[in-house]
C-alpha cells in the first residue's frame, strides 16, 4: 500500500485522489486479499443518500487482519495487553495465537446459535477478549455493537433494543483504577428491559461471585472448550454490515451508525499507515476504549490490517499514579502514542516531576484525538512527552466518518500547533456559510462540510435512514455536514472550532444535550431542564444544567447530588453535569423554543452582551437566572 513519505508525494497523491478518486482508491484496495474483486469502485449520491464502495467485491476484514499476517509473520505480536494493576502480568499475543483464539470463539458462538447478520452486543472491559469478540463477529458475518463499559444498564438496554441484538458478551467485573465495575450485574439489570437477547456469554475476568441465569447465560470458557481453532472466514459482500456504533444525537436518542465491510477496511488501513507513518515492527499505543470509534478504527482494525503491534490498556492514566502512560511507553517501548487532549490536560495539572525517571526515548510519533487540542496542551505534549523530537498528528474525524479525515501526516506535513492542518487524500472539505454558499479562499471561517464520499463513511443510522439523511445531508444541498465549525488560515490549514449543534464534547465523549436533559427530567422534582456546554480547563467542555423544579428546594446540594446520580444511572458517570443551577424558568421564545445562546453566555460567565431578549416570552426570567448564577 502506498505510504506517503514526502511533501511532494502528499501533494501528488491528493491531486490524484480528487481528480480521479476511483482510480486512486482502486489502487489502494489492490493491496488487500479479495475473494472476488469489485465490479465498480464507487456509486453515490448525497440526496438519498446512497454510497457504495467496491460493489461486487467479496472479502472478510479478518482475513486481512489475521490470516495473511499469520501466513507471513505468525510469531509477530498482534496485541500487548496491559492490565489495570501494574503488579499483574501483561500479556503478548502473536498473530497466530490471536487467529486461533478468534476461530475458537467463532465456533463457540456458532454452537449457541450466532449466525451471519445477527447483531451481537459486546459490553467488555479493555481486555483481549474484547478484541477477540469483535474479530469473531466480523469473521462470522455477525454485526457487532460495542457498548463502552462505562454506560449504565438503561443505556445498554436502549442500544440492545434499538439494534435488535440477539446476543450479548460481557464479563463478571473489572477494575478501572481502584473502582470495581460489576458488569454482569449491570447487564442483568439491562436485560430485564431487553427481551431480544437469547444468550449472554460471560468471560470470567476477576472470578467474582455472580448469578448465572439458566438457559440464557453461558460461560466463555465452557462454550469454547474443545472448540476447533479452524474457522473459514464468511464471504462478505463489500456493503455487508460490519458494525453498529452508537453516538449521541442532539435529539436525545443515540444514533446507531452503521459501517460496512470493504470501504471501512480500505480506509482505516490506509489512514493508519499514513497518518502515523507506521513502520514495520513498531509498537502502537492507542489509549481509547474499544467502546468508541477510535478503539475500533485504530487500536484494532487499522493496526491489525497493517500487521502492527497494538497495545490494549485496561486502566486509567492516573492509577496507581499519574505516570502510568509513561510507564507503559517505557515498559513496552511504544513508538506511537495516540491519546486525547483531555488526558493530556489532566496529566498536565500534576506538573513535570513525574517525568524525572521516565525515558520515553522509544517514542517517534504522538497523536491527538477526540476534540481539538489547544495550543498550551500541544506544546506541553510536544515538550515533555515528545522531548521536542516527535511529530504531533492532531487528527480530526468522527464516529460517522469511520476514519481520520483531516490531519498532518507524521514526518511529512509541516506542523502548526492546534491545527488539524490538511485533508488526507480522498477527502474534499468545504467551508460554507449559513445559507450553504461555499466560502472560497483562505483566512475564512464557516461550517465544515465534505463534498465527496470517502470509503470509510457510515452508510446509515441503523433502522432509520431518514434520520441519517436529516442529520447529515439535509442542512446543505449535496454536502455531508459535519456539525463542526472550522476556520481555514492563510496557509490553507484547517482548525476545528467546535460543535455548532447541541452535541457537546466532554473529555472526548460526544454527549447529546437532549440525552442528558431526558435523564435529568426523570428526577421526580424536576419539571424541565436545559443543558449547555461551557469551556473547561481539563475536559475541554463541561456540562451546565439549568433545572426547573416542582417545588422550592430547601436542600439544593442534595438535589444536585441526586440529579447527577440519575444521569449516571441513565447514561453513565462521564455525562454528569459539572454545574447544576435551579432556576424559576428558562428563556423561551413565544414559540416555546429555548434560547440556548443566553444559557451558554451564563454558563461561560460572559453576560456583558446577552443580545436581544425582547422576543422572549418572559424576559424577566433572564434576570432571575443571572442572579442565581453568581
Amino acid at each position: 500500500m502506498q505510504q506517503i513519505k514526502t511533501w511532494e508525494e502528499y501533494k501528488s497523491a491528493y491531486l490524484l485522489s480528487t481528480a480521479e478518486p476511483e482510480k486512486f482508491w482502486a489502487a489502494v484496495a489492490d493491496n488487500f486479499e479479495w475473494q472476488k474483486k469489485w465490479d465498480s469502485v464507487l456509486q453515490w449520491n448525497f440526496t438519498e443518500p446512497s454510497v457504495k464502495w467496491f460493489e461486487g467485491a467479496v472479502s472478510n476484514i479478518t482475513q486481512n487482519c489475521l490470516d495473511r499476517h499469520t501466513e507471513t509473520s505468525p510469531d509477530a505480536i498482534s496485541i500487548i495487553w496491559e492490565p489495570n494493576n501494574p503488579n499483574e502480568a501483561s500479556q503478548k499475543i502473536s498473530y497466530r495465537e490471536l487467529l486461533h483464539s478468534v476461530n475458537q470463539f467463532c465456533n463457540a458462538l456458532s454452537k449457541i446459535g450466532v449466525r451471519k447478520g445477527d447483531r451481537v452486543c459486546i459490553y467488555l472491559p479493555m481486555i483481549p477478549e474484547a478484541a477477540i469478540a469483535m474479530l469473531a463477529c466480523a469473521r462470522m458475518g455477525a454485526v457487532h455493537s460495542v457498548v463502552f463499559a462505562g454506560f449504565s444498564s438503561a443505556s445498554v438496554a436502549d442500544r440492545i433494543n434499538d439494534s435488535g441484538c440477539s446476543f450479548i458478551i460481557t464479563a463478571d467485573a473489572f477494575y478501572r483504577g481502584e473502582k470495581k465495575v460489576e458488569l454482569k450485574k449491570i447487564v442483568d439489570e439491562a436485560l430485564t428491559q431487553a427481551p431480544t437477547i437469547k444468550h449472554c456469554v460471560v468471560f470470567n475476568h476477576r472470578s467474582e461471585q455472580i448469578t448465572m441465569q439458566p438457559q440464557r447465560d453461558v460461560w466463555w470458557h465452557e462454550i469454547t472448550k474443545n472448540c476447533s481453532n479452524n474457522f473459514l472466514p464468511e464471504p462478505m459482500n463489500a456493503e455487508d454490515p460490519l458494525f453498529i456504533l452508537y453516538t449521541s444525537g442532539s435529539t436525545g436518542k443515540p444514533k446507531g451508525l452503521l459501517h460496512t465491510t470493504a470501504g471501512y477496511m480500505v480506509y482505516t488501513a490506509f489512514t493508519f499507515l499514513n497518518v502515523f507513518n507506521y513502520q514495520n515492527g513498531e509498537v502502537f499505543f492507542c489509549t481509547a476504549d474499544v467502546g468508541w470509534v477510535t478503539g475500533h478504527s485504530y487500536l484494532l482494525y487499522g493496526a491489525l490490517l497493517n500487521g502492527a503491534t497494538t497495545v490494549m490498556f485496561e486502566g486509567i492514566p492516573t492509577y496507581p499514579d499519574h505516570g502510568r502512560f509513561w510507564d507503559i511507553v517505557d515498559k513496552h517501548q511504544v513508538n506511537i502514542l495516540y491519546t486525547a487532549p483531555t488526558a493530556i490536560r489532566s496529566l498536565e495539572t500534576y506538573g513535570i516531576k513525574i517525568f524525572e525517571n521516565k525515558k520515553l526515548t522509544s517514542l517517534r510519533v504522538l497523536g491527538s484525538v477526540g476534540e481539538p487540542i489547544n495550543e498550551e496542551a500541544w506544546h506541553w505534549y510536544h515538550t515533555h512527552v515528545g522531548k521536542n523530537k516527535c511529530d504531533i498528528v492532531d487528527t480530526w474525524w468522527q464516529t460517522e466518518t469511520g476514519g481520520i479525515l483531516i490531519s498532518p501526516i507524521a514526518t511529512v506535513t509541516p506542523l502548526k500547533p492546534a491545527f488539524a492542518t490538511l485533508p488526507l487524500p480522498g477527502v474534499q472539505p468545504v467551508l460554507v456559510d449559513e445559507s450553504g454558499n461555499e466560502i472560497q479562499g483562505n483566512n475564512v471561517a464557516g461550517n465544515l462540510c465534505i463534498k465527496f464520499p470517502w470509503p470509510g463513511m457510515a452508510r446509515t443510522v441503523y433502522g432509520n435512514h431518514e434520520r441519517f439523511r436529516q442529520t447529515y445531508f439535509s442542512t446543505y444541498s449535496n454536502l455531508y455536514f459535519t456539525g463542526d465549525g472550522c476556520r481555514r488560515d492563510d496557509d490553507g490549514y484547517y482548525r476545528i472550532t467546535g460543535r455548532v449543534d447541541d452535541v457537546i464534547n466532554v473529555s472526548g465523549h460526544r454527549i447529546g444535550t437532549g440525552e442528558v436533559e431526558n435523564a435529568i427530567d426523570e428526577h421526580p422534582l424536576v419539571i424541565e431542564s436545559a443543558v449547555v456546554g461551557y469551556p473547561h480547563d481539563v475536559k475541554g467542555q463541561a456540562l451546565y444544567a439549568f433545572v426547573i423544579c416542582t417545588e422550592k428546594i430547601s436542600d439544593v446540594e442534595k438535589l444536585v447530588a441526586e440529579v447527577r446520580e440519575v444521569v449516571a444511572q441513565k447514561i453513565g458517570s462521564f455525562a454528569k453535569p459539572d454545574k447544576i443551577q435551579v432556576v424559576p424558568g428558562l428563556p423561551k421564545t413565544r414559540s416555546g423554543k429555548i434560547m440556548r445562546r443566553i444559557l451558554r453566555k451564563v454558563a461561560e460567565r460572559d453576560t456583558s452582551n446577552l443580545g436581544d431578549t425582547t422576543t422572549l416570552l418572559d424576559p424577566a426570567v433572564v434576570d432571575a437566572i443571572l442572579a442565581g448564577s453568581k
